[in-house]
């Protein structure tokens, strides 16, 4: 089976813990459908967010969460084949610690456009997949 892994960066507009909870409850149904899997960074202004799945699948996915008026200035890091899946029991992960990700000032001083094949954005995803 082909599966890709994509990464993107976007600020949340309206951000607070209903937002928050309606975002997850919609990926894990939309996932669980489509053999999506992944992890959800969140905080008040930073979603950094990973799927894993098939191609077109990922695609769609990502082509929804572009249109969705809950995030502002959605950017893709990352996108490559993968051969496993970090997240292979997870229809969408969610960090509640966020503490080892950017910090906001790092965001404000523009780390999501430095970060340009997302490599530091990946390391993230790949720590949080190590502590499960």
């Amino acid at each position: 089976m082909s599966l890709t892994q994509l990464v993107y960066a976007s600020r949340p507009f309206g951000f607070d813990q209903a937002v928050l909870s309606n975002i997850l409850m919609d990926a894990r149904r939309a996932n669980a459908r489509d053999d999506i899997t992944g992890a959800l960074i969140a905080r008040h202004d930073l979603y950094l967010q990973l799927l894993e799945g098939p191609p077109d699948k990922v695609e769609a996915a990502y082509q929804r969460i572009r249109h969705d008026d809950r995030h502002v200035e959605v950017t893709r890091l990352v996108e490559h084949p993968i051969e496993t899946r970090l997240f292979p029991g997870w229809t969408m992960r969610d960090d509640p610690a966020q503490s080892w990700v950017w910090s906001i000032e790092d965001v404000r001083a523009g780390a999501i456009e430095r970060d340009e094949a997302g490599p530091e954005a990946l390391g993230f995803f790949e720590r949080l997949a190590s502590t499960e």
